[in-house]
């Protein structure tokens, strides 16, 4: 660990998109206050040599000695990649940030000032603009029965949650904002030890901001400051690999059964156990995902354990 203390440290997971990292330090590079002391810390995920032997390369021509690169020899996915950059880390805020983002105004300054000022805050993230800048939906409610089986919509009527799709224009609380932008207090991180690495992929961030909020911290969403992400290109969900559809609801299952307990758990797999059994029927391709299911998503079987070390 560095010896240097910074106001914030910025990490950032490459794995095989070296091009897409390079841009996205050069946009905090070229976009954050110069009077905010940071360091960034990027971690290789166990790419392919070539990727990282061009982010290595790419890394030294930005002469920068803000920067910091630590290979993994083993793909730990979202969060286990970024406890891996926390290890390097040695500021008063930790800011998760995707490589494929792109920061175009100092939205970070201004999420460092709004979570200094706000006491009961512990993590904010900002606005998602697409690649046409056009506004995104930048954050959203707690998984659970009630939102898999009624919808979003539903929770937000019954529960009195925020509408995801309206505009803001001041800063709110909300159960979680999106992973691609992330900036915590890092003592609140650390008090609850940062996200789960059991999780490989997907709802690392639902479950860190649910666990901060039953220490008594909140999540605030900023609507004044904004960022690009280049987030998957408008495909048919139907279009998803099976694999992929697999690993999210094990990890959905994974962090309700630990967060809302057996019985919640078990609501649900009941539910999707008839949901997929029936799609499995006019849609043979569901019947991995169903068979998955009917033996309870076990996080054993997440693809997090296919990973070859280098």
């Amino acid at each position: 660990m560095t010896s240097t203390r910074y106001d914030i440290a910025i990490i950032i997971i490459n794995y095989n998109s070296s091009e897409y990292t390079i841009n996205c330090i050069e946009s905090v590079l070229n976009n954050t206050s110069t009077q905010l002391s940071y360091q960034i810390v990027v971690v290789d995920n166990a790419s392919e040599k070539e990727d990282f032997e061009t982010l290595k390369s790419s890394v030294y021509l930005l002469n920068s000695d803000k920067i910091n690169i630590h290979r993994s020899r083993i793909n730990t996915g979202f969060g286990g990649g970024n406890m891996f950059g926390v290890q390097f880390a040695n500021a008063d805020y930790y800011l998760f940030l995707n490589n494929d983002t792109l920061l175009t105004s100092n939205c970070i300054s201004e999420c460092y000032a709004f979570l200094k000022n706000t006491p009961d805050a512990a993590v904010c993230g900002p606005q998602i603009n697409n690649e046409k800048n056009e506004k995104q939906i930048s954050f959203d409610h707690f998984t659970s029965f009630w939102r898999e089986v009624l919808g979003k919509q539903f929770v937000e009527m019954v529960f009195s949650k925020p509408n995801r799709r309206k505009v803001y224009s001041e800063p709110i609380s909300v159960d979680y904002v999106n992973g691609s932008f992330m900036l915590f207090k890092a003592d609140d991180f650390n008090l609850v030890g940062g996200f789960d690495t059991n999780l490989f992929l997907y709802f690392e961030e639902s479950d860190i901001c649910y666990r901060l909020k039953q220490n008594g911290k909140k999540t605030y969403f900023i609507p004044n400051a904004s960022y690009i992400h280049y987030q998957g290109k408008s495909i048919d969900k139907t279009g998803i690999p099976i694999a992929t559809k697999i690993e999210l609801k094990t990890s959905m299952f994974y962090v309700i059964r630990k967060n809302y307990g057996y019985l919640h758990y078990q609501m649900l797999r009941c539910f999707f156990v008839v949901r997929y059994g029936l799609t499995s029927i006019i849609k043979p391709k569901y019947f991995k995902l169903f068979t998955r299911i009917l033996i309870g998503l076990p996080l054993g079987k997440s693809i997090k354990h296919n990973q070859i070390i280098q």
